[in-house]
């Protein structure tokens, strides 16, 4: 199963929106794998994705891709890789 990333950030409750997600990855601060992502990328089991909010970096590993899930079971859907971390001292 395919999902675009903006949607994968929101059903997994890692960005609140949508807009909010698209408008995060405009801006440069998403990756996928490494790479500068785009809102309409496509996310798959096993991608890397990183995060940038602000001073934090958030990494974490997409375990599942599912349209429809319930608040209860998003956090099913990846695995966190680390703490936020500062970047500046």
């Amino acid at each position: 199963m395919r999902m675009r990333l903006d949607v994968f950030l929101k059903q997994s409750r890692l960005i609140k929106r949508r807009t909010i997600a698209k408008a995060m990855c405009d801006e440069g601060r998403v990756t996928v794998n490494g790479q500068q992502a785009k809102a309409g990328d496509t996310v798959h089991v096993g991608d890397m994705i990183g995060i940038r909010f602000g001073d934090r970096t958030m990494a974490v590993r997409v375990l599942k891709v599912e349209q429809v899930i319930g608040k209860q079971g998003a956090d099913a859907l990846y695995e966190r890789l680390d703490e936020p971390l500062k970047d500046s001292p």
